[in-house]
Parts: C-alpha cells; structure tokens; sequence
C-alpha cells in the first residue's frame, strides 16, 4: 500500500503528537529503565527462579476489574507474591505510559501495543501468548449510514488508532479488500473516543469489540446504525512486562508465577459462560442478561501455544503492515519476545487449550 497522502492522516502531525507524548513521559520513565534493587538482576537468558522471593510485589493491569473477578471465580487467589495495584487500565498507549511511569509491571494487550513501543524507543517484553482464532472486533457505522461492506469504505472516515488492536483491525480489513490507505480517511483517536465519534457522526466507520457492539446497536440500530463482521483477527492477546522488570530476579520469578493463573482465569471464564455473564456483564457491565449471551457466544477459546513460531510471524507482519503505511520504521520484531517465558502459560491448562 502506498504511504498516506493528504486525504488521509496527516502522518507527521500525527506521529510527532505520539512522540511528544512518549517523550514526555519518558522524563519519568529514564529511572524506570534500571532494574529494580529489590530482587538484584536476572541473566537475560536464565529461566525465571521457580520460587518468589518473600516480600516480592507487582502492580498489575486488570481493565474493568477482569483479572480480580476471575481469580476470584476461579479460586486463583493464591498468589505467591503481593499485588501492590491492581490498576484499571487497558489501552495500549496508557499502559505504555504506566509502564514509563513505573506505575505497572505486567499488562495484558494485543499485539501492536509492544511494536509501538518498540518505535517509542521503550523496552518491554512478550511474556505469555493467548490466541485468538475468532474476529474480537467488527465495524460499526454512525447513524444512517448506507455502509453495508468493507468495499464501501471508499472515501469514508474511518476511526483509526495506531497504538491499539482496533489500528491493525483496520489496516488488515483495508489490506484484505485491495483498499490502499490513500482510498480512505484515517481519523486518528484513541478507541475510548470512537463510539463519541460514531454518534456524532465525526467518523463514519469504527472498530468496535464485540462486548461493545450490543449495546451500541440497542440506541442506534434503529437509527440506521449497523455492524459489519469480517474474517479478520487480531490473533495476539499477550502478557508483556518492561524489561527493567524482567530484569529483576523476583520480580521475574513473580511474573512466571502469575502466568499459569492468567491462563487458567481465562479457561474458567470460558467454561463458565453462564457465572461470568451474571457476574461480569450484567453486575459490572450493566448489560442485560440476553447482551451478555450474544457477547459470550462470539468468545475465543483459549489457546495457549506452546511454541511462539506462529506468534512471532503474525506479529512481524503485523510491524511490518504498519511499517508499509510509515506508521513505525521496519524492524524485526524477535526482540520483543523473551522466550525464557516460552511454554509456561500451556503447561498450566489442559490438553485441548494448548495450540
């Protein structure tokens, strides 16, 4: 795809946005590239220690309170070591700057997040792999809209966020219909800001995940509103971590132990669909109990792959897809996985969730 002309983004006010932002917060992230004194530093290529030491802490991401209610669910409480914060954040640009912060240890994203922070100049590690076979995403329009497919893009606004799954989302779906970016308008926004941007009809198409679409379609659907499903995945949901942290004995020993019970979390969450929408969607969410189903039925199987061969590929398209349009300079993208974690997350699930 050609790069980006003026009926699209205008990539250098954008990316030079981005990096004031990653710059500033750099100015408290310089401290946080050393490792913590707590823990003394681990061997870049030494397996985790298989025991936490005693007073070892880390500050975890669990947006919408998810991680908390699944082990609690789950009976996953146990942790070997102290959850100092267990913070509510989820985007990838925020939990790129918690990280700088030294506000976070470890956070769950999808892919991209850990190729923007690559190109920020910020280093951070893959540490467990989930993946996802089944769309998390699918296009909404505004209200009264006559998009019916992704060839109807043409010419639209299309709400576009770089640092996040919804960007590469997009950029797949654009790839996959023979759209060059010059065809469209990428309207650069954090996904927080699409559904504002829907109903005001700012952007005429936004990514949304699925949990988002029922309610969405509830107020606008009779307005004209409608969602466009496609076959393209956002194949990573990963746990990363700075490498500062990684580079901490303990608090790599911790975040090892943390792993198994990420995976099982997310395995009790999908072999309970009926306690997880009673207690997750519709008592946090405020969704009906008929939303919370259509939600779950669209859920992914947890598949925790044994080897990162299939992720790394995904993941170095992924780079270099955003590398085509200069969102990021090209790099090979081996170096944000730390292979030491390889193989933890499936050897803590059962047979039919190893792939």
């Amino acid at each position: 795809m050609p790069p980006l002309t003026a009926s699209g983004v205008d990539r250098r006010l954008f990316l030079s946005s981005l990096l004031g932002a990653a710059a500033a917060a750099g100015l408290s992230g310089c401290a946080g590239s050393s490792a913590a004194d707590s823990g003394g530093k681990a061997s870049a290529s030494a397996p985790p220690a298989a025991e936490v030491p005693p007073g070892t802490s880390l500050k975890i991401s669990s947006y919408q309170g998810v991680q908390q209610l699944q082990f609690k669910l789950a009976g996953l409480t146990d942790l070997p070591f102290k959850v100092s914060s267990w913070a509510n954040i989820g985007a990838g640009p925020d939990v790129i700057n918690a990280f700088r912060a030294k506000s976070l240890d470890v956070a769950n994203n999808a892919g991209i997040p850990p190729i923007q922070a690559h190109y920020q100049g910020y280093d951070a590690k893959i540490v467990a792999i989930n993946l996802t076979r089944k769309p998390n995403y699918l296009f909404a329009t505004k209200p009264g809209s006559d998009i019916r497919s992704v060839d109807d893009f043409r010419g639209r606004k299309l709400a576009f966020s770089q640092g996040q799954a919804q960007g590469v989302v997009l950029l797949r779906a654009l790839k996959q219909a023979g759209l060059a970016y010059d065809d469209v308008e990428l309207v650069p926004l954090t996904s927080n800001q699409f559904l504002t941007a829907l109903q005001a009809g700012q952007v005429d198409i936004a990514p949304l995940a699925n949990s988002q679409s029922p309610a969405y379609l509830k107020q606008y659907g009779s307005k004209g509103a409608r969602t466009i499903p496609t076959d393209v995945v956002d194949l990573l949901s990963l746990l990363w971590a700075p490498a500062s942290v990684l580079a901490d004995r303990a608090k790599a020993a911790a975040v090892a132990a943390y792993i198994p019970r990420w995976a099982q979390g997310q395995v009790w969450a999908y072999e309970h669909p009926d306690a997880w929408n009673r207690e997750f969607y519709v008592k946090t969410q405020n969704l009906s109990l008929a939303q919370a189903e259509s939600i779950t039925e669209l859920a992914n199987k947890p598949l925790f792959p044994p080897s990162w061969d299939e992720a790394v590929k995904w993941e170095q398209e992924t780079a270099d897809l955003l590398a085509e349009g200069g969102f990021v300079k090209a790099f090979t993208v081996d170096s944000l996985f730390d292979r030491r974690f390889e193989g933890i997350a499936a050897k803590a699930v059962p047979a039919e969730y190893r792939r």
